[in-house]
């Protein structure tokens, strides 16, 4: 059979697969053994479990459990809401200051947490009611907080852009710096939109500033400081060459965790065994759809699907830009269906043969996927974000979230445009503090 025809049914096998329910990884070993089965013969299985735990035998994973347990020991603690409150406290004189609050905590407890819908819960519970009680409208109050959330796959320490680097075999540290620039045109995008709709939408009453003493101010900052001083310096760590990103990883979990337990009290056995449980369930969920999803690439290689498909893409009569125009469609139906993680580990390592043939760079193209799995994450029909918002405030209807965050998607594919007519907004800082790749 043509290589084309044959993963054009490997696809439909693949979406049939993953819309019966199944887990993501359970049905891409499913789909890569019956097809290994069918036209390379059942020995070929025996490989299956050589290329599943080669794929685990990377020294670069251990981040990944260690930012989680960092991100896991943040989210159990009041952090997310004295974060909220701390910038409430200091910014509350600038126009439209709580929801500016409320985007500042989403961006900052999303890259501490690195978890979508913890940011939407910790942040959405104080934020909502909050600005709904100083009249905000409805769609404001949970879209900003929705659209927030998905910032912490983007802005560093990023667990997808770490997967997206062992997938692709790129720099982390590249992909890292490459998120930062981009994470805040997100913000400020975002802050631009939710301050332009409050005014238009309110009777102006939202805009009243509520007081604060510059005691109360300065009263929350040791609660949310030491957080903050531990993200800057697990990054600084990685770029002064001081350790590896597993290495700061580990610091920095442990320094959460031990931070979590001073300043917050978490003494009880409890309460750290479900940090650990919770974070190991996360942990083993990711690293069992990596390896998965190498048995996948394995399958499709071997087949000669992957190379086919770079081959009729290469030789298309097509502007690159045509091509990167439906690579992105491609990415944003995935997004609306699958988890960021499983969307990048499948798609990666076929598109990036594609789009470095087309003459693009690979660590700007990362910045590009992520923020097409950002829209994927506040759109139907999984939209994960918008379930968690419509469960902390469940008396607005999932149609007035929808709505209030179809902007921020908006401002998500104004930024993917502007990448695409400046991409030294995501590759200038990487090239500045690493050096530019030859």
């Amino acid at each position: 059979m043509d290589p084309l025809s044959l993963g054009a049914i490997v696809a439909f096998s693949t979406i049939l697969v993953l819309f019966s329910g199944i887990s993501v990884a359970a049905g891409l070993l499913v789909v890569s053994a019956g097809f290994l089965i069918v036209f390379d013969g059942a020995s070929s299985l025996n490989l299956m479990p050589e290329v599943f735990f080669g794929k685990l035998d990377n020294f670069a994973l251990l981040s990944i459990p260690m930012f989680i347990i960092m991100g896991a020991a943040i989210a159990s603690t009041r952090a997310g809401a004295d974060l909220y409150e701390a910038l409430e406290r200091w910014l509350t004189r600038v126009p439209g200051g709580l929801v500016i609050s409320n985007l500042g905590a989403c961006a900052l407890f999303s890259a501490m947490s690195g978890s979508s819908p913890a940011t939407c819960a910790a942040i959405g519970k104080m934020g909502i009611p909050e600005m709904r009680k100083r009249g905000y409208p409805d769609s404001v109050a949970a879209g900003s907080i929705a659209a927030g959330g998905t910032l912490g796959i983007l802005i560093p320490p990023s667990v997808t852009m770490i997967v997206y680097g062992i997938a692709t075999e790129t720099s982390i540290g590249r992909l890292f710096l490459a998120g930062v620039l981009p994470g805040l045109l997100l913000v400020a995008l975002f802050m631009a939109w939710s301050i332009y709709s409050t005014a238009r939408s309110s009777d102006g009453s939202a805009l009243i500033p509520t007081s604060y003493s510059w005691a109360q101010r300065f009263e929350i900052l040791p609660r949310v400081l030491p957080f903050l001083a531990i993200i800057l310096g697990v990054l600084y760590a990685m770029y002064g060459g001081i350790a590896t990103p597993s290495e700061t990883a580990a610091v920095g979990a442990l320094l959460c965790l031990v931070i979590a337990m001073v300043i917050y009290s978490m003494w009880s056995p409890v309460a750290i065994w479900a940090v650990l449980r919770d974070s190991t369930r996360e942990s083993v969920m990711i690293l069992f759809i990596i390896g998965a999803a190498g048995v996948f690439s394995y399958m499709l290689s071997s087949l000669f699907i992957t190379q086919s498909i770079a081959e009729w893409i290469g030789g298309m009569d097509v502007n690159r830009w045509v091509l990167m125009g439906m690579i992105n469609l491609f990415l944003l139906i995935a997004g609306f269906f699958l988890p960021p993680v499983a969307v990048i580990l499948m798609a990666a390592p076929i598109l990036l043969p594609i789009i470095t043939t087309a003459g693009f760079d690979p660590i700007w193209f990362a910045v590009v996927l992520t923020i097409n799995m950002e829209i994927g994450l506040i759109s139907p029909p999984v939209g994960l974000n918008l379930y968690v918002i419509n469960g902390i405030a469940p008396d607005i209807k999932l149609k007035t979230i929808l709505v209030g965050s179809l902007p921020y998607v908006g401002c998500m594919v104004v930024a993917i445009i502007l990448l695409c007519l400046f991409p030294g907004i995501a590759t200038w800082l990487p090239d500045m503090i690493m050096g530019a790749e030859l």
